[in-house]
């Protein structure tokens, strides 16, 4: 197995770190003209990364599952920000029609796009239409379907940027790809949320390997304990007790503080031409060479950079849909 030099793949500001907020990021820049596409902006960090870019000029697409919920925060968000170029485009990752009626609706540049919808820890194994474990389908391979066919778009802004949010989660389980569905291994929602968060992880460091070339970088970013929408599934005693069993402190930060290291990846000038990066608190996260040394919080394990599992993870995104679809009689 080998590893990329993550914690040397950058330098970021000594004045950025883990209390920073969306607005700290942003003091000074200039977005006008660069064109965003945030999934899951109707709640949580995405409404503050939505907002944040807006402020500063970026003409902002709010890709939502419900859209009537999008087209509130873009009113919040316009009638905060005078002149703001927000608009709401409807998109269902769970549903892969849905993501390409995104994709074929899709006319010129995009500048970023940040995959940032996500659902955690359901309750019961769920399966999507084709056949796909819900967590996985709809923190992976949605958005994989949704940036691969974003392709020629993030091309043609000469020098895109991808950011997967993804979580320290990701440590309770890699991408189990003899099993990615639970078929066999007994489901539990924080493993299979676990394997998803893998996966996203694993899809920034092969899809940067295959881009870069092409003028398009992707990082994977951990936004840090947040207190969102995201946790409406699971009980607080549980989620306090798999937090404790991490090891992870119960200090949480704010929602501006969370959105922080999403907008460094996606508009940052000292993140220009770095790319396949694990980020955390708005900078690179140390490689876990043990479960011994993750404190439920920080940390990347090394399966989910390892670039065997990325290409082999790309191979299996791209014959899911239709390889899941046939053994599930669809």
């Amino acid at each position: 197995m080998t590893f990329p030099p993550q914690s040397a793949a950058l330098t970021v500001p000594t004045r950025f770190d883990a209390t920073t907020t969306a607005d700290e990021v942003v003091d000074g820049l200039d977005l006008t003209g660069r064109i965003v596409v945030v999934t899951g902006a109707s709640s949580g960090i995405g409404v503050a990364t939505a907002r944040v870019l807006a402020a500063r000029g970026a003409h902002v697409v709010m890709a939502v599952r419900d859209v009537a919920a999008g087209a509130a925060v873009g009113e919040d968000i316009r009638s905060a920000h005078p002149g703001a170029e927000v608009e709401v485009r409807h998109l269902d990752l769970a549903d892969l029609g849905s993501v390409d009626a995104f994709v074929q609706a899709w006319s010129g540049p995009l500048h970023v796009l940040i995959a940032n919808a996500g659902v955690m820890a359901l309750p019961e194994r769920t399966l999507t239409p084709d056949g796909v474990e819900m967590q996985f389908a709809v923190n992976h391979l949605g958005h994989f379907r949704l940036v691969t066919g974003l392709h020629d778009a993030l091309v043609d802004a000469h020098g895109a940027r991808v950011v997967v949010v993804t979580s320290s989660a990701h440590q309770r389980c890699p991408v189990l790809f003899d099993d990615l569905d639970f078929s066999f291994v007994e489901y539990d929602p924080f493993l299979a949320y676990g394997q998803s968060k893998s996966a996203t992880t694993l899809f920034a460091v092969e899809a940067d390997r295959r881009w870069a070339g092409e003028g398009i970088r992707v990082n994977a970013v951990m936004p840090g304990g947040i207190a969102t929408g995201l946790q409406r599934h699971v009980d607080p005693e549980a989620l306090a007790a798999a937090r404790r069993s991490a090891g992870a402190s119960d200090d949480l930060k704010s929602v501006e503080q969370g959105a922080a290291t999403t907008v460094l990846a996606a508009v940052h000038p000292d993140l220009e031409g770095v790319g396949g990066v694990y980020l955390e608190d708005c900078a690179p996260a140390p490689v876990l060479r043990a479960r011994a040394e993750a404190d439920g919080r920080h940390g990347v394990a090394p399966f989910a950079l390892d670039p065997v599992n990325a290409a082999r993870l790309w191979e299996v995104s791209e014959a899911l849909p239709a390889r899941s679809s046939a053994s599930s009689g669809i």
